[in-house]
């Protein structure tokens, strides 16, 4: 068995739009051969993905979600293009998979560009101030990656699924987009806790 990359995988990853796990099968499948992954991935409709998202979802549920008897409580808005999918079972399981996804994991935005500026400049300097000493090259990468995990902590596209971590949000919504052949977006979102801030966010797309 070929011995796949991350980096392989992340580039077929950023050329199909296909989940990580996705890509990392279609390569181990194709033996490393990344033309030949696409192929298998096209073949099985996983990668027109790309091409779903980049269409109109109007369509959707607001659906609610209280945990913890009563301590808890998530609204979030999901968009898909028709009301045929909207009423869908798989749709909807999706739906709550996210709402239990909001009140486990507590994310603050929907997607990275969501986040405030200012904020990830003051996290910036703090990982730079952590690595001062070791070569700049060096340095910067380890910074790069403490801000990936920055993200992938409070950014709901991109943390790990509760119910599968080997798999991202993202990932998750690119799979449903391929099952059920149209775009969906995590609009936005408002998570509530007894005595806390609510944490909300919305976004135009993924």
């Amino acid at each position: 068995m070929a011995d796949i990359s991350p980096v392989l995988v992340k580039t077929l990853r950023e050329k199909t739009n296909a989940g990580m796990m996705d890509c990392k099968r279609a390569l181990t499948e194709a033996g490393g051969d990344i033309e030949k992954a696409e192929s298998i991935l096209r073949q099985k409709g996983i990668a027109s993905a790309s091409k779903k998202a980049s269409r109109a979802a109007k369509e959707g549920i607001i659906a609610s979600y209280i945990h913890l008897q009563g301590k808890v409580g998530v609204l979030v808005e999901i968009n898909c293009e028709t009301d045929f999918v909207a009423k869908n079972d798989n749709f909807r399981d999706l739906v709550k998979d996210i709402t239990l996804q909001i009140a486990a994991a507590h994310p603050l935005v929907v997607s990275r560009d969501q986040v405030d500026p200012a904020l990830v400049a003051s996290e910036r300097e703090i990982y730079k101030a952590q690595v001062q000493g070791k070569p700049e090259a060096i340095a910067e990468k380890i910074v790069d990656g403490k801000l990936d995990k920055f993200f992938s902590t409070i950014c709901l596209l991109e943390q790990a699924c509760i119910k599968n971590p080997d798999i991202s949000v993202k990932d998750l919504i690119g799979t449903k987009i391929s099952e059920l052949g149209e775009n969906i977006v995590i609009r936005r979102f408002t998570r509530y806790m007894v005595g806390e801030e609510s944490g909300h966010s919305e976004t135009e797309g993924e």
